[in-house]
């Protein structure tokens, strides 16, 4: 798994070779993305999507550099683009190979020449890097840039707004299409620049059509570079968003990501190496500190997100000084208790949107103190913002988060579903979960005790036993409230009194947090329930089929997607809580289990995002992937387990079942 390497029976055959997609990320939000034979089917392929507000005000500047070569007194078009009803022009039927290895890389090749395309971002830049290599008869190298200069999730369409005057500036070709906008750089080494702007009609995104959106876009070109190439050359591009930094060079920005992302994969071989490697595109800058990409292309840094996901991508690779940064990042930002769920673009308020993403921090702190060690860290820069969330979940926050006189966690607002199955159509909560939310009772009961600890490490036993005290009320209500001994399950949700028994994933949490609530017997009919009607190749699905509102497919347009999104649609992030409870209670047969599972699971990284794992899968087979192609917490909990299994656990400890 060192490299994906793709031939030409794959990348001549375009409906296969347009669902494999490759992304590269920058450090800030920012990326550039398209399919290997760099048709884009996506509103967010392009060459330089920059943040321009790290990690967001996220725009898509330049959305592809196409080329032409003239060699032996003939054109030869190497750009795929789709318009209604055609594919022109048609390069792919000149490619030759793809590899990501660890930037993506596309050869094209004719009679005695061959042409390869790397692309790379500058790391912590809003620039992109693109190195060709050419090897053949004298020949002329033509290379068209189609600007879009849009809010990555929107289209552009051709309008009277935009300027097309481009200049010179030193060795660069420069625009600035629209008032308030960045500056484009380009810069191509021996390039000549012909302006000759126009604008190019109704490119079409299937992916976009697929989702039942808008799906056609108007791109301007305002000229084309002319290269002449000898029997071998380099020919490196630049493109900025603002003016190019002093003594950057294209060549020195592929090598020096190659290199970087070689070493991230920490030594490691096979899936481990690149989940290890794929995690580096999630850590991103926010103001001074690092926050979590939720997943691209689409998603921004969450709150819930960051905490699942941190063990994994910052813990299990050793970057603790990021999981430092994210847990200060977020503890900055706990108001009432409670973190932010997102953060909106353009500035203003955080979001409080979420009833477990502030447990999700306690969490989160505990595990790394677990594979750090480091306890003064936890209460110099985190213990005022744990105290906050424990003692406003006790007393009562916002959104109807309270404690109940059993010591549970109640949350509701009738106007959004505030648990991780958050998905609406229209003013209706999908999946509403208002009341006692099964995975909300085992973070809060995992809170509780690892503050207990922390107040006794610290010496302050009384306050520990309070918590303590309050930790055991919580088990305690837990097995009455929850428990059905017939079924052998857990309640997923109880409100007023009522339990409903519908048989989800979230009761996993009840075992696989650090702290335990289930004994031994009842872990293991828990799990046998949940390998017998969730668990899938691709992870686990969030419904089990026969339940009323199961959807088998995750498909059609926004409003089917999210009626389907927590109703059967699998979801891989939550083989972590799985594999963690299957190892916690069955030990090396459980590890056993989860090597299985994940040697079968590495084939997915080169089906749809290369090198990722993708955000959701179908719930019936062949469990087609969907959503989002590079999701952090489905990266994350992989390299958790993949790591826990791999005899290097994520955390030293790890506590059994009670028995």
């Amino acid at each position: 798994m060192s490299s994906r390497r793709l031939g030409p029976e794959t990348l001549r055959d375009p409906e296969r070779a347009s669902s494999l997609e490759w992304l590269v990320a920058d450090g800030l939000g920012g990326y550039a993305s398209s399919t290997v034979i760099g048709l884009n089917t996506r509103r967010y392929h392009g060459l330089l999507v920059a943040a321009l507000d790290p990690p967001l005000g996220r725009m898509l500047l330049l959305s592809r550099l196409d080329e032409a070569l003239e060699v032996g007194g003939r054109r030869i078009e190497l750009g795929t683009r789709a318009y209604p009803g055609v594919l022109h022009p048609r390069g792919f039927e000149h490619a030759a190979s793809f590899a990501l290895d660890p930037l993506p890389s596309l050869t094209w090749e004719g009679e005695a020449w061959r042409l390869t395309k790397v692309v790379g971002r500058s790391r912590g830049e809003t620039g992109t890097a693109v190195v060709y290599v050419y090897e053949g008869p004298e020949a002329l190298l033509e290379l068209r840039p189609f600007v879009a200069y849009r809010e990555h999730h929107a289209l552009q369409h051709e309008n009277d707004a935009l300027r097309r005057d481009v200049w010179r500036d030193g060795a660069d070709i420069v625009m600035a299409p629209y008032e308030g906008c960045p500056r484009l750089h380009l810069r191509v080494a021996r390039g000549s620049w012909e302006s000759d702007g126009f604008w190019h009609r109704a490119f079409e995104y299937e992916r976009e059509r697929e989702r039942g959106l808008e799906h056609r876009e108007d791109l301007f070109t305002p000229g084309r570079f002319l290269v002449e190439l000898r029997r071998e050359s380099v020919v490196p591009v630049l493109a900025f968003a603002g003016s190019i930094p002093v003594n950057r060079d294209a060549v020195s920005i592929v090598s020096a990501e190659r290199r970087r992302l070689r070493e991230a994969r920490g030594g490691s071989e096979g899936l481990l190496g690149a989940l290890k490697q794929a995690a580096d595109a999630f850590i991103v800058r926010r103001g001074r500190g690092r926050t979590v990409i939720a997943g691209y292309p689409w998603f921004e840094d969450r709150g819930r997100d960051s905490m699942i996901a941190l063990p994994g991508l910052c813990l299990a690779t050793g970057r603790f000084d990021d999981a430092r940064a994210i847990l200060a990042e977020l503890a900055r930002h706990v108001d009432h208790g409670m973190i932010p769920d997102r953060f909106p673009e353009g500035g203003g308020a955080p979001e409080l949107g979420a009833g477990d993403a502030s447990l999700w921090f306690v969490v989160a702190a505990e595990r790394f103190v677990e594979a750090t060690g480091d306890r003064a860290f936890v209460r110099k820069e985190l213990r005022d913002a744990i105290h906050s969330i424990l003692e406003s979940y006790r007393h009562g926050t916002r959104l109807g988060i309270r404690m109940t006189p059993d010591g549970l966690i109640a949350q509701g607002d009738p106007r959004r579903p505030l648990t991780w199955m958050d998905a609406r159509v229209g003013d209706r909560a999908v999946t509403p979960r208002r009341g006692l939310a099964v995975e909300i009772q085992a973070l809060w009961y995992n809170a509780l005790v690892f503050v207990a600890e922390l107040l006794r490490d610290g010496g302050d036993t009384a306050r520990a036993e309070e918590w303590a005290a309050l930790a055991q009320r919580a088990r305690d209500a837990v097995a009455r409230t929850f428990w059905d001994e017939e079924l052998g399950f857990l309640a997923d949700v109880v409100d007023a009194g009522v339990r409903d028994m519908t048989l989800r994933p979230n009761q996993l949490y009840a075992i696989g947090l650090p702290h335990a609530l289930l004994p031994r017997d009842k872990a293991l009919r828990v799990l046998d329930a949940v390998r017998r009607h969730l668990l899938t190749p691709a992870g686990l699905r969030t419904l089990a089929p026969g339940e009323p509102g199961y959807r088998p497919r995750y498909e059609g347009g926004i409003g089917e997607r999210d009626a389907a999104y927590h109703q059967g649609t699998v979801w891989p992030f939550l083989a972590g809580a799985y594999f963690e409870a299957l190892i916690r209670v069955q030990g090396e047969d459980g590890k056993d289990e989860a090597r299985e599972w994940l040697r079968a699971f590495a084939a997915h990284l080169d089906e749809a995002g290369l090198g990722y794992v993708s955000e959701v899968f179908d719930g019936d087979a062949p469990h087609r992937p969907g959503g989002a192609v590079a999701q952090a917490w489905s990266v994350a909990e992989l390299l958790r387990i993949s790591t826990r299994v791999a005899g290097r656990p994520a955390s030293p400890r790890g506590r059994a079942a009670v028995p």
